[in-house]
């Protein structure tokens, strides 16, 4: 009797490998035929930037900057905080 159950279960259990497809969504951010859109294909063409020199100037600038004032601030802070224990 016991036998008997097992093999009808083994006809009910399916054990497969599967995956699901790739999913094509309509309407998202693939096509648009502005040439300017804010997620085209060259966002950042540097060639086409007003003000470059200006723009990467600053950029650079300020990214420096946040580099060195962070780390600097922090060890500061946590010698006020050390300090004042």
């Amino acid at each position: 009797m016991a036998i008997g159950s097992i093999d009808s279960d083994r006809r009910l259990v399916s054990r497969e490998i599967h995956s699901t497809g790739i999913k094509k969504m309509g309407g998202g951010h693939g096509d648009h035929s502005e040439p300017y859109y804010l997620h085209a294909k060259h966002m950042y063409n540097l060639d086409r930037m007003k003000h470059q020199k200006l723009k990467m100037t600053l950029m650079v600038w300020t990214c420096f900057g946040i580099g060195v004032f962070v780390p600097v601030y922090a060890v500061i802070f946590q010698q006020n905080k050390t300090a004042s224990a």
